[in-house]
């Protein structure tokens, strides 16, 4: 009888391994976006403000406003992924349209004459920092499978807690193995991998711990298909102030929210004729939700005619963040008891944990010739070693915190962005680079993207037209362990934006 067994289970809330360091970069990483100018220019706005955006590099700009306004701003999203796994060439491509910014200001003009405080601002923002829907696949002939992912976590495991006792679904078996009997995500994957035949004990004896596979081959075919979806946004409280004509000091309060959903899909089929096992299949959902708080503060000084001077500094952002993990397999290996079926997607044990990114420094130059044009640069330093999973406390978080430290760098950045106008029309184009947050380099590139736009000024109105791509390279393993070999991803994001702002 072959076993098809499909489990999707509850992953207990013993499992704080499960967050690593790509949780940390997810979450660190803020993406261009923002209203279709701040797109245009390269986000190069550290020493200019004036634009609802320019509020996420630095705060005094609400005070560069001569009025009040209000600025809505949509983005079609597309991104394409092309994959080479040991030669087996995928692209996949996610197209997306969605609101990613909302944002106000209320400037109030001081009437004393011989008060040095010229203008006051109070302004707020929503901006999707980073839009995470993605779709990529991956897929060649490969000479590791999935026997040796489950094989490593089962070194060691007793296979008495791995069997169904009595009374037991395969659904509280899980949850039993990763809470009450202490195994954690470990006995689970090790579980797994049992209960589908892929791997089996070399004794069968309660106390066994050590276990061999099922699946002989030489060669598999093998295909890794991972679908996201969701965003962190960003919604900033700001108050900035103008001193005398020449200086603008701002600060804010900065309130994110973050949605994420992972669907890790992945099937092997082995070329062998004389063996039992001849497919596996192994899928892992993720969803995460939380909210991140952090602080901003910010000066620009208008040293003469021409030239001005940003800087700004952002604090780390503090997150809490809760997980829900399901995962199912399914195999064609012959069942020696009764085939079964289980499926539970409608509750989820949830684990609570927190991430701090680290603080962020911005110092920007600017120059400005009059009605006719302007070019800006801003320079940006994150020290990406000192992020950190918590609490602290837990010995699987503290591992991982040490790994962080050895791996990650200093990040630095640099945006430059120029604006050249003709009566009521603006013409912009912009650059950026973003340094890999890796020491090697190799596991995450190095970001490049150029942008340009357009923009249309009626007075009372402006409506913004903007274009940016950004180019990345990464390696994509499709598990922890077992399959060393990675897929090479390049990530091309398009993003095609439309602003528009009423002045009042």
């Amino acid at each position: 009888m072959k076993r098809i067994f499909t489990f999707m289970g509850l992953m207990a809330c013993l499992i704080s391994n499960a967050q690593n360091i790509d949780d940390v970069l997810r979450y660190s990483s803020e993406n261009l976006q923002g209203t279709a100018r701040f797109q245009a220019m390269g986000g190069a706005f550290g020493a200019l403000g004036g634009d609802m955006s320019s509020l996420n590099i630095n705060p005094a700009g609400s005070s560069v406003f001569n009025n009040n306004l209000l600025t809505v701003s949509a983005t079609y999203f597309r991104q394409n992924t092309d994959s080479d796994y040991r030669g087996g060439l995928n692209s996949a491509n996610s197209n997306t349209l969605d609101i990613n910014q909302v944002g106000g200001a209320l400037v109030f003009k001081t009437t004393d004459s011989g008060s040095k405080w010229k203008k006051f601002a109070l302004a707020v923002n929503y901006d999707m920092v980073q839009n995470f829907d993605d779709l990529n696949i991956s897929g060649g002939i490969g000479t590791e499978g999935l026997d040796n992912y489950f094989l490593n976590f089962a070194d060691g495991v007793p296979l008495q807690p791995l069997k169904l006792q009595q009374g037991e679904t395969i659904g509280s078996a899980y949850l039993d193995i990763g809470a009450t009997n202490g195994l954690g995500f470990v006995g689970q994957q090790a579980f797994l991998g049992f209960q589908a035949g892929i791997i089996d004990p070399v004794i069968d004896e309660d106390e066994n711990t050590a276990y061999f596979s099922n699946a002989g081959y030489t060669d598999l075919a093998q295909d890794f298909r991972q679908t996201v979806s969701g965003y962190n946004s960003k919604f900033v409280v700001n108050a900035s102030t103008q001193y005398g004509d020449n200086f603008h000091f701002g600060a804010s309060l900065n309130f994110h929210t973050i949605v994420y959903e992972r669907l890790n899909q992945y099937r092997e089929d082995y070329f062998t004729t004389d063996n039992d096992l001849r497919f596996a299949s192994f899928d892992n959902l993720l969803r995460t939700d939380g909210t991140g708080f952090s602080m901003s503060v910010g000066a620009i000084a208008k040293l003469n005619q021409f030239i001005r001077l940003g800087g700004s500094y952002q604090s780390p952002t503090w997150y809490r963040l809760s997980d829900a993990y399901a995962q199912g397999i399914d195999s064609n290996y012959p069942n020696k008891e009764e085939s079964f079926f289980f499926s539970e997607l409608n509750d989820f044990n949830l684990f609570d944990y927190q991430i701090k990114t680290p603080s962020k420094l911005t110092g920007s130059i600017a120059a400005v010739f009059g009605a006719n044009g302007l070019l800006s640069f801003d320079y940006s330093y994150q020290d990406m070693s000192n992020a950190e999973l918590r609490p602290t406390s837990d010995a699987a978080f503290a591992d991982e915190n040490i790994y962080i430290s050895d791996v990650l760098r200093g990040v630095s950045s640099f945006r430059v962005g120029g604006e050249y106008r003709i009566s009521r029309v603006s013409l912009r184009a912009g650059y950026r680079y973003k340094q890999s947050p890796y020491a090697d380099n190799n596991i995450v590139g190095d970001i490049m993207g150029i942008s340009g736009g357009v923009g249309l000024n009626f007075g009372s109105s402006k409506l913004d037209l903007a274009i940016n791509r950004t180019e990345q390279d990464v390696l994509q393993y499709f598990f922890s362990t077992g399959i060393n070999n990675p897929a090479v991803l390049t990530q091309v994001n398009t993003n095609f934006s439309l602003s528009y702002t009423l002045n009042f």
